[in-house]
């Protein structure tokens, strides 16, 4: 059944915001010229939660690969312990420690658990921080090792199977966006949440950047007049040869490999800087030759051991044209079915997210349940060393404010959603353009918030950040705006508000405080990215069902039930 608006609250669209109304943007612009922060962000101060927790909640990592690098820069020490992390690669335990040193993009999002907690050497890391290779390792100890909650930042098809043994053990969860890799495990890790009374959050960040709270509190307000159309896109430029989820193979597993040997190449070119490198020189190229070796040393790791498979791509005739060993399964986990969801799972379901914030606040805060969704998608740029298509677009309709599927005027009532994921081609970057019947709303790589008035006008720049922005889902260089004042405000992408609010929340136990992406919440953003890729890949257009939604029911779009059963004790 679709949401409909609370009768006792005044529709957003009827309200005129008088000319002293109180509106979060205001005050987040009075905040900074004031100087208020707390605990070095905005976060507690604007959400509602406290700093002040008593002791920091004891965390295990588990996967430390490229976005987990995004997370631990994003740790507050007040707020999380790092008590043990769990990767099978060299690599990304080294990056987990030391940071990623490859660019000083880099490193100013992921500076690494010394340069967090203050550590000198990952020799003192070690005697706060327990390594374990497999995740289940880390699970099984983690009351002996005194942890009460882990993040997960594992690929994919690990989110369901590693949350709930973690919850089955007593502790409590932070999984990484998309929930999970169909939605009968989603349904699975939700029910587990609420049989042992743990917190279940999932990464979907925006919920806590200050940018979408002020968009979505423009929307409530109705400064936007009546929101009939909402457009989004995530453009990049990757191409053959150059694409951030093709990261480089280590040398020597895998047969007339040209990436492994460029590896050892620019091993040899960085050794070479070391060596002539003096003063603070020498420091940067040492971490970058130590930080390439432990990339070379991931042929060590006997992928196959931890579950990882054999892809092959076949032609028609049944001819092999392409052949991934496990290892590469696990490097490149985001371009194969069995371990990803494709564009829509990685950068879609980010903006499904927000045009699902931006509708609900068009319903004076009301989630709501999509009505339909069309797809297309195809791999024009690409050649056959993949399964995730390169391109993918769609349209999904919301209910808007007085629909009703029964009336047959009513129900044409709609809000639609476009939405393109391309690569090729980066013009635009990536945002959403919310269109009202009064003005239009711009949000601009998570950076800068604009409105236009309608139907002509200059654009009014409501906040703009200076500071940097950055593709979470690429494994190269980070696009990085250099900064022209410190007095500039940063527009905080999200994460540290997110561990903290979920830190918070467990030393606060209450039914009123959990995390803003909550189970019901993260379920409704992957039943639309699901349905968006069946969508496409079966091209027929597909009908939401309620119950796809409901968490106590055992219908999913992909017709396969949860069952708890399957996990092992």
């Amino acid at each position: 059944m679709t949401s409909k608006p609370d009768s006792k609250t005044t529709s957003p669209q009827s309200q005129k915001p008088a000319a002293g109304d109180f509106c979060r943007r205001d005050f987040l612009k009075g905040a900074v010229a004031a100087g208020v922060v707390v605990g070095g962000g905005l976060g507690a101060f604007y959400y509602g939660y406290e700093k002040a927790l008593g002791s920091p909640v004891r965390v295990g990592v588990i996967g430390t690969g490229d976005h987990c690098g995004v997370l631990i820069g994003a740790i507050n020490p007040d707020f999380v312990e790092v008590k043990s992390i769990a990767d099978i690669r060299p690599y990304s335990i080294r990056r987990a420690f030391y940071g990623d040193h490859y660019s000083d993009d880099a490193l100013k999002f992921k500076p690494g658990l010394l340069a967090k907690y203050g550590w000198k050497s990952e020799i003192q890391a070690c005697k706060h921080v327990k390594v374990y290779g497999a995740y289940q390792e880390l699970i099984k100890n983690a009351k002996a090792d005194g942890l009460e909650a882990v993040i997960i930042a594992l690929p994919l098809h690990l989110h369901a199977e590693a949350a709930v043994a973690a919850m089955k053990a007593g502790v409590h969860v932070l999984s990484e966006k998309l929930m999970g890799h169909s939605v009968h495990e989603c349904k699975e890790m939700a029910r587990t949440a609420k049989q042992t009374d743990l917190l279940l959050a999932v990464g979907h960040q925006r919920h806590y950047n200050i940018l979408y709270t002020n968009a979505v509190e423009s929307i409530r307000q109705g400064l936007l007049g009546e929101v009939h159309y909402i457009r989004a896109q995530w453009h990049r430029g990757n191409m053959p040869g150059n694409d951030t989820w093709q990261p480089p193979l280590p040398p020597d597993v895998k047969a007339k490999d040209p990436h492994g040997e460029e590896l050892v190449k620019k091993l040899k070119n960085w050794q070479k800087e070391l060596d002539k490198a003096d003063g603070r020189d020498i420091d940067l190229w040492r971490a970058r030759v130590d930080q390439l070796k432990a990339q070379i040393a991931d042929k060590m790791v006997e992928a196959d051991k931890y579950g990882y498979q054999n892809q092959q791509i076949k032609d028609a005739s049944g001819k092999v044209l392409y052949n991934a060993p496990p290892i590469e399964e696990l490097i490149r986990w985001r371009l194969w079915d069995r371990t990803g969801a494709g564009l829509m799972g990685e950068l879609g379901g980010h903006q499904f997210d927000a045009a699902g914030l931006y509708v609900a606040a068009a319903h004076g805060g009301k989630k709501q349940i999509p009505l339909t969704i069309a797809a297309s998608s195809g791999r024009p740029l690409f050649p056959p060393d993949r399964e995730a298509d390169d391109h993918i677009y769609c349209i999904l309709e919301f209910p808007a404010p007085g629909y009703d599927a029964k009336d047959p005027l009513k129900n044409r009532n709609k809000i639609g959603v476009q939405y393109a994921a391309v690569n090729g081609n980066a013009f635009g970057g990536y945002g959403e353009i919310v269109y009202g019947t009064k003005r239009t709303l711009l949000l601009e790589r998570e950076r800068a918030m604009s409105i236009v008035p309608d139907p002509t006008g200059e654009k009014i720049s409501i906040f703009t950040s200076k500071g940097a922005t950055l593709d979470t889902q690429a494994s190269g260089p980070v696009d990085l705006a250099a900064s022209k004042s410190a007095a500039d405000a940063d527009a905080n992408l999200g994460y540290k508000e997110e561990i903290e609010h979920w830190a918070w929340c467990i030393r606060n136990p209450a039914p009123e405080n959990r995390p803003r992406c909550y189970p019901a919440v993260a379920l409704c953003d992957a039943v639309i990215v699901h349905s968006a890729n069946i969508s496409a890949r079966e091209s027929r257009r597909i009908e939401f069902k309620p119950e796809w939604f409901d968490i106590d029911s055992d219908e999913t779009p992909e017709g396969i039930a949860p069952d708890l059963n399957r996990y092992k004790a």
